[in-house]
């Protein structure tokens, strides 16, 4: 939007805050292998909607407090995020034109490269191998696409973020 005024910033910054808060929620050790990536679905959404606003820097950073948030080594999320968001931001015309259920699979792809970024990194400080259960946030993620995209369709609405 050149030269008008923008609105909403607060609703962004409170989404990714919520987003962190649903991300350390304890759960039941049964369910938090199913846990998906609030953060990465919040970011994939608002780089899709709003690429001048949400882009590389702002996954980098939100990454970076994500790795304090969890405890994991500093700059594996940021990494993971910012490479997410860029390729967000440089396929959004793209992707925001495709079915709910092409963009569940765009999602999955995206989140699965999150992991995939962050494992590497886990590897290369020699961590162990996951077993396949790693995995399963990318596919939970992409499942509640089509909800997590409605809800943040309303939120934008509603707050007028723009």
């Amino acid at each position: 939007m050149i030269g008008g005024r923008r609105h909403g910033g607060l609703a962004i910054v409170l989404s990714f805050a919520a987003a962190g808060l649903l991300t350390i929620v304890p759960l039941a050790d049964a369910l938090r292998p199913l846990r998906p990536d609030w953060v990465g679905l919040t970011l994939i959404y608002w780089a899709l909607m709003l690429p001048d606003r949400v882009s590389v820097g702002t996954g980098w950073l939100v990454g970076l407090l994500l790795d304090v948030l969890t405890g994991s080594l500093l700059g594996e999320h940021a990494f993971g995020l910012a490479v997410v968001a860029f390729l967000c931001v440089r396929l959004h015309q793209r992707i925001r034109v495709y079915p709910l259920w092409q963009q569940a699979l765009t999602v999955l792809m995206l989140l699965a490269l999150h992991q995939l970024l962050s494992l590497w990194i886990e590897r290369t400080v020699g961590r162990p191998a996951p077993g396949w259960i790693y995995w399963l946030p990318s596919f939970t993620g992409a499942l509640l696409w089509p909800f997590a995209q409605r809800f943040m369709r309303g939120v934008q609405r509603t707050f007028s973020v723009n």
